[in-house]
């Protein structure tokens, strides 16, 4: 039993992956945030756009 618990403290392999995940996870967010923001932007020189032509 020790053994095993002392080999799955020291054992690293899976270290690489969740540092990978939490690298995607915060990328992911600062995505979606980037575009929400830029969403609104386009979104109000669309509307003053088609309020010009109207």
């Amino acid at each position: 039993m020790l053994k095993t618990v002392s080999f799955m403290l020291s054992n690293e392999s899976g270290q690489g992956l969740v540092e990978y995940a939490l690298i995607i996870a915060l990328i992911s967010i600062v995505a979606m945030a980037a575009l929400r923001s830029l969403g609104s932007s386009a979104n109000n020189s669309m509307t003053n756009a088609g309020n010009q032509l109207s």
